[in-house]
C-alpha cells in the first residue's frame, strides 16, 4: 500500500506546483492552450472523411475478406465483356429498384403493370448524364456479357402478358422458356414473394425487382458509374414526387452509394444541433455555477468550462486529422461526450475552489484547489482514456478511428482543463480577491454592509466578505443542496425500510437485466446505418418481405491442382456439394450451377456418340474445352487454367442460399457453410460479397466480452492505485460488473442490437461506471466517524450533489444525439444515458445502502441509545467540533499564549458561542457546485432560536463522546486510511497541538472550524474542567499522552 500511496501524495504535490504557477502566471496558461487550438484546427484542411461501409463496419483481417481475395486471384470479374450477375464479388456499381402495386392488388402479372414497368426501364435507360463535361447513358457504362449490356428481361414478358393474365398461359417457377423470345426467366430472380401451386405454375408475383449494372474495371469509369448512380436516385425520387406519372406501380429505389450517402447524411444530421447544446450545456453550467453571493459566483467559469472542453476537442481531432486519421461519421457524437465530461471536472475543480479560504492569496488557493482536484479529475480522465486506448485495437476500423479520436480528445481534455480552465479560475480569483460582481465586474459590497442599500442591490448585487469583519456569519452562509443530502437524504436511506426497499428493487433491477442479456440481438442491420426518414427504408423492408426465401447465390471455389479426371476427386466435389445441398441454409440441386457435375452427366449420357476419353488429366481438359467451356457458356467463368491451359488450378460452383431471414440466421449459415469447406478434404472456400458484413456477427460477441473483462480488470487497478483500499476495490469491481449488466440488458430491452457501434459504447461504458461509484465508495471508507449512518452520511453530504450534477450534465451533453433521427446516434445516447443514470444509482442508493449494512462500521455497537437520536441543531454540524481552549506553556516550553491555570473558562462561553455559530444554518437553496465545506452562500436565513435546556445537555454530552476520537484520528498520525502502518513524529504532534491552540480571537472562521481543539473527557454539569489527564499540573487533551514529551 505504500507503493500506491505515492502515487496519490506525488499527485497532489506536481498540481499544488502547478496551480501555485498557473496562480502566479495565468496569461500564459491562458494564451498558449488558445494558440495551439488554433494550430490544430488548421489539420482540418487535411480532412478525409470515410464513409465505406465495408471499411468501417466489417473486420479489418475478417475471413469473408479473406475469402474474397482468394476468388479474386482466380475469378477476378471482368464488367466489359464476361459479366454474370451471379458470380459478382464486390458490389461494383449498380441501381435496383423494388416495385409493388400501387392499387393493393398483390398480383403484378398484368398488362397495365408490365406497360408502366417497361416505361421506367425505357426512362432509366435513356436517361443523360453529364459528367465532367462527358454526356452519356447507361448503355455507354453498363457491365456487358459478351458485346449487349446486361438487360432486365423479365419484361420480355409483355409479349405474352395477356394470355398470362387471362390464364391463357401458366408460368412455371423457378424457370421457364419464353415461347416467343425463347429467353429463360429465372424467376427467383426478378420475383419476390411468388405463390406457387402445387403444380409448380405461379398463382400471384406481389414484387418485382429490376436491376442495373454499371461498369467498374477502371477508375474512370467508375466514377462514370459513380455519376450515373446518382442521376438515378434522382430520377426515380422525381417519379415518386409526380404521382401522377404512374398509376398502377410503386417503386422503392437502392444503389450501391446508398449507404454511403446515408452515412454521410447521419454526419449532417447532428451538426445542426451543437450550437443548441452548447446553448443548453451553457445555461445548465451557468445556473449551476451561480449563487447568490455575487462575488463568489462564477457563472462565466461555467460558460468557459464549455469552451475549455470544445476548445480541446477541436485541437485534438485537428492533430488526430495531420496524423492522417480517417474521420468518420460518429466521431461527432464525440464532441458531446467530451462537453459532459468537461464540465464534471469544472464542477469538481470549482468545488475545489470554494473549499479554500477567501483570506488566502491566489497562487496559494489555486495551489490547493488543483491538489485537492487532482485525484478526481485525474481518475476519470485516466478510466476514460484506458477505456479508448482498449477500443484502438479492434478489428474494426469504426471503433479504432473512433477510439481514437476521443482518446485523443480526452487527454486534450485534461490538459486543457488544467492549463487554459485553471487560469480562468485564477483571473476570477483575483476578481474575487477585490471584490468584484462576477458578472459585470464593478466593485460591490459584502451583504452584512449592505443593509441600508435597497433589496435590488441586495438580491443582485452584494457579496463577498468585508475585509473588516471577514468572519461575519451573514457573509459566510452554508450551502443547503449539500446539507438536503446529509440531514434528510442520508436520514432516508438509514431508514431499515428503505434499504429494503433498495435491495428488492435492486434485485428486480438484476432480474430485468439478465432477462435483456438472454434476448440481446446481434448484427448491424442495413436499414440502421441509414436515418429513419431515409428512402433506403422503405427499399430494405421490401427486400426483407419479399425476397428472403432466395436471397444469396453463393460461390464455392475449390484451389490447388487436383487432377479432375481422377473419379475419387471427383467424387470428392461431388460430396461436397451435396453436402451443402443438404443443409437447410441450401436449396436442392435444382438451383446449383455445377460445371463438373453437369459435364459428367453429359459425357455419361452421350458416352455412346462421343468419340472422346477424359481419362487422363490432358484428355479430361481438352473435352471439357471442346464441350463444355465455349465462351458463351457461363460455365467458362468457372473454371481457371495454370499459364500452359493445361491443368485445372481453381473451379467453382455456385449454390443457392435459402430462406434465409434476420442477422441471427445469416450468422449461423456462414458458419454451417464455413465448417463443411473446412470438414472437406479438398482446399474449398465459400463466399458471397455479404459475407463481409457478416463477419461482424461472429466477433461481435466475442470481443465485447472480452474488452468487458479486459476494461474491468484495467478500472480496477487504476481505481485501486490511485484509491489503494481493498473495500473500494472490491465495491468498484462489484458496481462495473453491476452496471455493465445493467446497461447490456436493457441496452436489448431498448432496441439497441450488439454491434460495432454499441461496442463502442460498451467500451466508453466501462471507464463512465468507475467515476461515480470510485468517488462515492472513497469517501465513505475514508470517513473518520465510527457508525456506517454517519460515514454514509458524509459520504452524500461531499458527493451527493455531484453525483448529480455530473450525471444531469453528461445526459444534457448527449440528448440532441436522440434528435438526429438516426439509429447511430441514438445508440450513443441510449447507451450513455443507461450508464450514467445506473452508474448515478448506484453511487446515490445502492453503494451507501450496502456499505451501510456490510462496509466498515456496520458492526459496531453502541452504548448509549440518545447518540441514534440527535436533535436538528446536532445534525447541521458537519462535523463534531470541539470546545475552544486556551492555550499554555509545559515547563518554559512555549506551546502558544500563556495559559492562567487559576481560572478555568466556562464551557457555557463556548458552547453558546457554537450555537450561535451553528445551531440555525443559513442554507444557499439555489444550484451551485458541491463538496463538503463549501463557503457558498444564499438569500434565505432564519431566525435564530433558543436552545431549550434538554437538548442543550444532549448536545454537550453526545459533544463529548464524538469528538475526541474524531479530532484525534482527524489530527494525529494514527489514522491512516490507506493502511500504511506510518505515524507522525512527536515533534509533529506538538506542533500540531501548538496550532489547534492558537488564540481564538487570531483565526479565520475557516480555521476556527478546521483546528478546533479536542475537549476533556468529563465535565461537570456546570460546565467547569476536570482534570482527567495532567502532566505538572496542567490539563491535558485525552490523546496527548505523558509519553508524548520528555
Amino acid at each position: 500500500m505504500i507503493g500506491l500511496k505515492i502515487v496519490d501524495d506525488t499527485l497532489n504535490r506536481s498540481f499544488y506546483k502547478l496551480g501555485l504557477l498557473v496562480g502566479k502566471h495565468p496569461g500564459y496558461f491562458l494564451i498558449i492552450p488558445v494558440l495551439i487550438t488554433i494550430l490544430g484546427m488548421t489539420g482540418y484542411q487535411k480532412m478525409h472523411n470515410n464513409i465505406d461501409p465495408e471499411y468501417l463496419f466489417s473486420p479489418v483481417n475478417g475471413e469473408g475478406k479473406i475469402e474474397r481475395a482468394i476468388v479474386e486471384k482466380y475469378f477476378k470479374v471482368n464488367y466489359t465483356s464476361r459479366f454474370n450477375v451471379a458470380r459478382i464479388i464486390r458490389a461494383g456499381r449498380f441501381g435496383r429498384v423494388i416495385i409493388t402495386s400501387k392499387d393493393g392488388n398483390k398480383n403484378m402479372l398484368r398488362v397495365d403493370v408490365w406497360r408502366e414497368m417497361r416505361m421506367l426501364d425505357e426512362m432509366i435507360q435513356n436517361m443523360t448524364v453529364n459528367y465532367d463535361d462527358e454526356v452519356f447513358t447507361y448503355s455507354d457504362i453498363c457491365a456487358k456479357w459478351l458485346s449487349e449490356c446486361f438487360q432486365n428481361d423479365i419484361l420480355n414478358l409483355d409479349y405474352i402478358m395477356e394470355d398470362v393474365e387471362n390464364h391463357n398461359i401458366n408460368l412455371t417457377f423457378p424457370l421457364m422458356f419464353n415461347p416467343v423470345t425463347w429467353d429463360a426467366h429465372a424467376f427467383p430472380v426478378f420475383f419476390g414473394g411468388t405463390e406457387v401451386s402445387e403444380d409448380g405454375f405461379i398463382i400471384s408475383v406481389p414484387s418485382v425487382q429490376l436491376v442495373y449494372f454499371g461498369n467498374a474495371d477502371s477508375k474512370k469509369i467508375d466514377k462514370l458509374g459513380s455519376a450515373w448512380e446518382d442521376a438515378f436516385l434522382d430520377l426515380i425520387e422525381k417519379i415518386q414526387d409526380r404521382e401522377n406519372i404512374f398509376q398502377h406501380i410503386r417503386i422503392a429505389r437502392f444503389a450501391s452509394r446508398t449507404l454511403d450517402h446515408e452515412l454521410e447524411k447521419n454526419t449532417n444530421s447532428v451538426i445542426p444541433y451543437f450550437t443548441s447544446t452548447f446553448v443548453i450545456m451553457a445555461v445548465f453550467s451557468i445556473v449551476t455555477c451561480m449563487m447568490s453571493d455575487w462575488v463568489r459566483s462564477k457563472p462565466w467559469l461555467g460558460l468557459l468550462g464549455n469552451l475549455s472542453a470544445a476548445m480541446a476537442t477541436l485541437g485534438a481531432f485537428g492533430f488526430c486529422m495531420y496524423a492522417g486519421v480517417d474521420f468518420i461519421g460518429i466521431n461527432l457524437a464525440a464532441p458531446f461526450l467530451m462537453i459532459g465530461i468537461g464540465i464534471d471536472d469544472t464542477f469538481v475543480m470549482l468545488a475545489a475552489w470554494r473549499r479554500t479560504s477567501i483570506k488566502t492569496p491566489v497562487p496559494e488557493r489555486m495551489a490547493l484547489m488543483l491538489s485537492e482536484a487532482a485525484v478526481s479529475i485525474t481518475i476519470t480522465s485516466v478510466t476514460d482514456f484506458f477505456s479508448f486506448w482498449i477500443g484502438i485495437f479492434s478489428p474494426f476500423p469504426s471503433v479504432t478511428i473512433f477510439c481514437i479520436y476521443s482518446g485523443a480528445a480526452t487527454v486534450f481534455l485534461f490538459v486543457w482543463h488544467l492549463t487554459f480552465f485553471a487560469a480562468c479560475v485564477a483571473i476570477s480569483g483575483y476578481c474575487e480577491q477585490k471584490n468584484l460582481h462576477s458578472i459585470f465586474c464593478f466593485k460591490v459590497q459584502p451583504l452584512s454592509k449592505s443593509q441600508d442599500r435597497c433589496w435590488l442591490y441586495k438580491v443582485f448585487c452584494s457579496g463577498g466578505v468585508d475585509p473588516d469583519d471577514m468572519d461575519n456569519p451573514k457573509d459566510n452562509r452554508e450551502h443547503g443542496m449539500m446539507v438536503f443530502f446529509r440531514d434528510y437524504f442520508a436520514v432516508f436511506l438509514n431508514n431499515g425500510c428503505v434499504k429494503f426497499m433498495v435491495i428488492i428493487i435492486f434485485a428486480v433491477y438484476l432480474l430485468g437485466a439478465g432477462y435483456g442479456i438472454t434476448q440481446i440481438e446481434e448484427g448491424l442491420e442495413r436499414r440502421k446505418v441509414a436515418k429513419n426518414d431515409s428512402y433506403a427504408i422503405e427499399f430494405f423492408d421490401r427486400e426483407d418481405d419479399y425476397y428472403r426465401e432466395f436471397p444469396y447465390r453463393v460461390q464455392v471455389v475449390v484451389s490447388g491442382k487436383y487432377d479432375y479426371s481422377d473419379p475419387q476427386v471427383q467424387k470428392e466435389v461431388e460430396k461436397l456439394t451435396q453436402t451443402f445441398e443438404n443443409t437447410s441454409y441450401v436449396s436442392n440441386t435444382l438451383y446449383t450451377e455445377s460445371w463438373l457435375r453437369s459435364f459428367l452427366q453429359y459425357v455419361e449420357r452421350n458416352e455412346d456418340y462421343l468419340n472422346i476419353s477424359i481419362k487422363s488429366q490432358k484428355d479430361f481438359s481438352q473435352a471439357l474445352k471442346e464441350l463444355w467451356l465455349a465462351p458463351s457458356s457461363p460455365f467458362s467463368l468457372d473454371v481457371k487454367f495454370d499459364e500452359k491451359e493445361e491443368n485445372i488450378v481453381a473451379m467453382r460452383f455456385l449454390i443457392q442460399a435459402v430462406n434465409i431471414s434476420g442477422t441471427e440466421h445469416e450468422k449461423e449459415m456462414v458458419r454451417a457453410l464455413r465448417k463443411i469447406c473446412k470438414d472437406s478434404p479438398l482446399n474449398a472456400t465459400v463466399f458471397h460479397p455479404y459475407f463481409v458484413f457478416f463477419d461482424q456477427f461472429e466477433l461481435v460477441r466475442p470481443l465485447s466480452i472480452q474488452n468487458i473483462i479486459i476494461g474491468g480488470g484495467i478500472m480496477m487497478l487504476v481505481s485501486f492505485i490511485f484509491i489503494p483500499n481493498i473495500f473500494c476495490a472490491f465495491w468498484v469491481a462489484f458496481s462495473i460488473i453491476s452496471i455493465e449488466a445493467g446497461v447490456v440488458g436493457y441496452m436489448a430491452l431498448w432496441g439497441v442490437n450488439l454491434d460495432s457501434i454499441s461496442m463502442i459504447n460498451l467500451i466508453m461504458c466501462i471507464g463512465f461506471s468507475v467515476d461515480f461509484t470510485a468517488h462515492i465508495c472513497y469517501a465513505y471508507m475514508s470517513s473518520t466517524a465510527k457508525r456506517s449512518k454517519e460515514k454514509m452520511s458524509e459520504a452524500l453530504f461531499a458527493l451527493g450533489l455531484p453525483i448529480f450534477q455530473g450525471s444531469v450534465s453528461t445526459i444534457l451533453g448527449m440528448v440532441a444525439l436522440i434528435l438526429a433521427n438516426n439509429y447511430i446516434f441514438a445508440v450513443f445516447f441510449k447507451m450513455i444515458f443507461l450508464v450514467v443514470f445506473l452508474g448515478a444509482m448506484h453511487g446515490l442508493f445502492l453503494l451507501p445502502v450496502l456499505l451501510s449494512l456490510f462496509g466498515p462500521g456496520s458492526c459496531t455497537r453502541h452504548d448509549d441509545d440518545e447518540d441514534m437520536k440527535l436533535s436538528s441543531i446536532e445534525k447541521s454540524l458537519p462535523h463534531p467540533y470541539c470546545i475552544p481552549h486556551p492555550q499554555f506553556t509545559l515547563n518554559g516550553s512555549h506551546l502558544g499564549s500563556s495559559l492562567k491555570t487559576s481560572t478555568f473558562t466556562p464551557i457555557e462561553r463556548y458552547h453558546k458561542k457554537a450555537f450561535k455559530s451553528f445551531g440555525d444554518i443559513d442554507k444557499d437553496l439555489g444550484l451551485g457546485t458541491s463538496e463538503e465545506n463549501s463557503s457558498e452562500s444564499s438569500t434565505h436565513s432564519n431566525k435564530k432560536s433558543e436552545m431549550p435546556q434538554e437538548e442543550e445537555r444532549r448536545y454537550r454530552d453526545n459533544w463529548r463522546r464524538r469528538s475526541d476520537a474524531h479530532l484525534y484520528q482527524q489530527r494525529s498520525p494514527h489514522i491512516d486510511i490507506y493502511g500504511t502502518g506510518t505515524y507522525r513524529t512527536r515533534d509533529e504532534d506538538v506542533g500540531r497541538f501548538n496550532e489547534a491552540y492558537r488564540p481564538e480571537e487570531s483565526r479565520s472562521r475557516f480555521e476556527r472550524r478546521r483546528y478546533s481543539p479536542p475537549e476533556q473527557r468529563n465535565f461537570h454539569q456546570n460546565g467547569g474542567l476536570v482534570r482527567s489527564h495532567s502532566h505538572h499540573g496542567i490539563v491535558l487533551p485525552r490523546y496527548l499522552k505523558e509519553s508524548h514529551f520528555p
